[in-house]
């Protein structure tokens, strides 16, 4: 073979052993596709910059920024929470260190040194899902905060991407702790249980401060899935998951050395949360106090608006021993003798009542009713109901505050005498007015002293003439009596027409324990929100001297008669000092007992409330309206007297607690409660000066026949923040009493 021809046929083998490259195979070389793969790599992060650059930090979605307002008694302990959102937010300050790092070491074990994001566990997540593993390691703690602080829970690729965006630029924005705080506090933990305040309470009754690791563990693993781990709810898979779920959080603690092997070895056991308990709400006493202190909130300028929207925490100052000893002591003498089936008048008895420290202004104890959920208007706060004689020892402070004299020119003193005669006209008014006595029983001429112990009706009429109606009403207003602002300035107001509630009555004879000094009854200790100064009005609760520390002490001393000799009887006790005063209005609509131990204020109020409309003396009376109390509770009497149920309940609940004996420190020459400065021969006799021949129900010819105590029959609603109203009440406004009949109608009661 020539050269030639072997030239040609290495030239053929050659073509046969690397044939012609196809048109994909040209087209898709491993260099066009890695430059394409970078190319891809390129344009995404470029679109990535992009995204990185327009996306913001938004605001916080709606729900995330929602708490519920947390009532506290002045223990600590929670009574409520109102709102849609149930969450308080705490700082980390208020959250263990140890406790703290459970929610690291359960979500995200990198939190402290990562960026915000975690490709590597955005990638495990995928595949954990894709394999059927769960949830697990597919976000961050701080990608978990941004998608529930600033985004929503839709699983979409945008909201997905955004997250990522968000997540960055807040890790640069904020320190890790704040992102922690920001996500313990946002998550939901189950039982409608939003942020690890409210999660703590619901699942161990205590607060976030009081939480130990193991407990903080149970708390980081919910997380994961919490309806399905909830201890009391879950199956025998949920429990072992959960359990599983526990110690893989306490054991990564070990690894980041967060927590010591040893400690580690000891938690062998998931801490069992408590059982959850049913929604209370604000049935029984709660609607009260949560009601009394929204109202204080708003009468002090924050707006409804403002604590409706939440995140507020308001820490009351009742006591949960006296405001137990209370609610039970009503239950006890009255409330538990009602037979509404057998006595229709018993379905019309309301008890309220209010307790309060004189020397702070702190309401301790507040019985609005027996349920709010049933009876929404507040008897301790009411004011649609006369005071009656528990009014009359602001005539005598009055008096004294004003040296005050009789017609006959003489200083009005715990031993000025009256004439204590029944249906006796006063002089020095240009209104008629001649009230009777009760049982229309009259007296001889009658030390002050001696009329305050018996509430004699004919006394402190002429005596509020003698001072100037106009001074005892102005008093009235100084001392807390809103209703008493509009009140025109007639003799009948002498007896207490207008009216007043418990708290009111309360707040006026604490001022004259504590010597005069203003007390404004104050339910709020405390409330906090966050970004927001601390709200309390406790700085505000006593205030400036009303009347001289010694006509507030003469009160107080005179006041120890009623108890010692007069109708306060029931309340007298051997080892305690006491002072108060009973008021029972005309057709025995309302009963009360208001009295005090040198550190303790109570007032006690019962009234008549239609519980069903009706028609009485052919008067249509609504429901809610006021109708006599006679004949409930199986009175032995009938008629429901100050000195009865009110006064009862009164020592009952007061000698009750474990106070601490004391004695009036009192700066004072007048009252039962020093020497007399008279003689015994000059005591006068306290026996009727004639047969009385009317009932207490009689009245002389020229007396209307409708009483101060007839009130108008819509349902009574408690005032507004600040509003005082002397007219009657409309469909949508404050209840109030009618001012009482210029010519005179009368109030005859024992006190």
């Amino acid at each position: 073979m020539g050269r030639a021809e072997e030239r040609r046929a290495r030239q053929s083998g050659a073509r046969r052993g690397k044939p012609k490259k196809s048109g994909i195979r040209r087209l898709f070389t491993w260099k066009k596709m890695l430059g394409t793969f970078f190319g891809i790599v390129l344009l995404g992060m470029a679109a990535f910059i992009g995204l990185y650059l327009y996306v913001d930090v938004p605001t916080a979605n709606a729900q995330a920024e929602q708490q519920s307002n947390v009532y506290k008694l002045a223990n600590g302990k929670v009574i409520a929470r109102t709102g849609e959102i149930n969450r308080e937010k705490v700082g980390l300050d208020q959250v263990p260190g140890d406790v703290q790092k459970t929610f690291v070491a359960a979500e995200n074990k990198s939190f402290y040194d990562d960026n915000g994001i975690d490709l590597k566990g955005l990638a495990r997540g995928l595949y954990n899902t894709a394999s059927g593993k769960g949830k697990q390691g597919g976000s961050t703690i701080t990608q978990q905060y941004v998608k529930n602080y600033y985004l929503s829970q839709d699983q979409t690729v945008t909201r997905k991407l955004n997250e990522l965006v968000i997540a960055l630029k807040v890790d640069r924005k904020f320190s890790k702790e704040d992102i922690l705080s920001g996500y313990i506090n946002t998550s939901y933990y189950g039982r409608q249980a939003y942020g690890i305040q409210a999660a703590a309470q619901a699942y161990y009754g205590i607060d976030a401060k009081k939480l130990n690791v193991a407990q903080g563990a149970y708390l980081a693993s919910l997380l994961q899935a919490p309806s399905q781990y909830d201890w009391q709810a879950a199956t025998a898979e949920g429990k072992r998951l959960v359990t599983n779920r526990w110690n893989y959080t306490l054991n990564n603690m070990v690894d980041k050395n967060w927590l010591s092997a040893s400690e580690r070895a000891s938690l062998t056991k998931l801490p069992i949360p408590k059982a959850p308990k049913a929604e209370s709400g604000l049935k029984g006493e709660t609607g009260y106090l949560v009601k009394a202190a929204k109202q204080e909130m708003m009468a002090s300028g924050i707006s409804e608006q403002e604590i409706d929207a939440g995140g507020w925490t308001i820490t009351l100052n009742i006591d949960a021993t006296k405001q137990a000893a209370l609610e039970k002591t009503i239950k006890q003498q009255v409330t538990d003798k009602l037979k509404p089936k057998e006595r229709k008048v018993d379905a019309d008895l309301q008890a309220g009542a209010v307790s309060v420290d004189p020397h702070t202004g702190a309401i301790l104890a507040l019985y609005g009713g027996t349920d709010y959920l049933k009876h929404e208007f507040s008897n301790a706060k009411r004011t649609d109901y006369q005071p009656a004689s528990t009014f009359k020892p602001l005539i005598l402070a009055a008096a004294l505050e004003n040296n005050a004299k009789t017609q006959d020119g003489e200083s009005i003193t715990a031993d000025t005498k009256y004439s204590g005669k029944s249906k006796r006209p006063v002089e020095g008014s240009d209104i008629a007015f001649d009230p009777p006595n009760e049982d229309d029983v009259s007296y001889g001429n009658v030390t002050v002293q001696t009329a305050m112990n018996k509430s004699i009706n004919s006394v402190f009429a002429q005596m509020g003439v003698d001072v100037g109606l106009d001074e005892v009403r102005k008093l009235a207003v100084d001392l807390g009596l809103s209703r008493m602002e509009k009140a025109d300035d007639v003799p009948a107001m002498t007896l207490g027409s207008y009216g007043a509630s418990p708290m009111e009555m309360a707040g006026a004879y604490a001022t004259f324990d504590n010597h005069g000094k203003k007390v404004t009854p104050t339910i709020i200790k405390t409330a906090t929100h966050a970004g927001r100064e601390s709200y309390s009005k406790m700085k505000d609760a006593i205030g400036d001297q009303v009347v001289s520390r010694s006509t507030a002490d003469a009160l107080t001393s005179v006041l120890t008669g009623v108890v010692d000799e007069g109708t306060g009887k029931v309340v007298k006790n051997k080892d305690q000092q006491v002072a108060g005063k009973t008021g029972t209005s005309d057709n025995n609509k309302s009963a009360w007992f208001t009295g005090y131990t040198p550190n303790l204020v109570t007032s006690v109020g019962l009234f008549g409330e239609a519980a069903t409309p009706r028609t009485v003396d052919g008067q249509k009376i609504n429901k809610g309206g006021q109708v006599t109390m006679s004949g409930a509770a199986g009175s032995p009497t009938g008629r429901i007297n100050g000195g009865g149920f009110p006064a009862q309940i009164w020592a009952a609940y007061t000698f009750g607690l474990d106070l601490d004996k004391a004695e009036f420190d009192l700066d004072t020459d007048q009252g039962a409660a020093v020497e007399p400065s008279f003689t015994p021969s000059e005591t006068p006799s306290n026996t009727p000066s004639e047969t009385p021949s009317h009932t207490a129900s009689r009245r002389p010819s020229n007396t209307p026949s409708e009483t101060p105590s007839e009130t108008p029959s819509e349902t009574p609603v408690e005032p507004d923040p600040g509003q005082t109203s002397s007219g009657p009440p409309d469909p949508g406004g404050s209840s109030s009493a009618p001012p009482p009949n210029p010519g005179g109608s009368q109030n005859a009661d024992e006190g």
